[in-house]
């Protein structure tokens, strides 16, 4: 992977597939990295070349302004997009594939530099379970 993929997050590395996020919730791992609970879970196939697939939530309850939930999403997006190279290296190394969800749980908006560290934490603890 040309260090230029590995910054962009592309289509086929979006988790859309309702049936996907349907059985991700049912039959998925999930841990807490606050401000965000993961959710993620091993697949044999899935319908994209990518080795992961990620999702990003905010709930409405939490932020009733669609520009609050959006903002918060996108900081989701640029930090998993930064960090994601060693997620996808230790797939290929395992050759495994995976679909991942992040939900932000925290009350209140919270800067790029406290989002930043909890999807990093979260990275790194999906790579010591695969590594299992």
């Amino acid at each position: 992977m040309t260090e230029l993929a590995s910054r962009t997050f592309r289509k086929d590395e979006k988790l859309c597939s309702q049936k996907l996020m349907g059985e991700l919730f049912l039959s998925g791992n999930s841990f807490l990295s606050y401000p965000l609970r993961i959710v993620w879970k091993i697949f044999g196939e899935l319908p994209s070349e990518s080795p992961a697939q990620a999702g990003f939530s905010v709930p409405k309850k939490l932020f009733k302004r669609a520009v609050d939930r959006n903002r918060m999403k996108r900081l989701m997006r640029e930090s998993y997009r930064h960090h994601k190279a060693g997620l996808y290296a230790s797939l290929y190394q395992s050759e495994k594939r995976i679909a991942l969800m992040m939900i932000y749980i925290a009350k209140e908006e919270l800067p790029l530099a406290k989002v930043e560290p909890a999807v990093v934490k979260a990275i790194e603890k999906i790579n010591g379970q695969l590594g299992n």
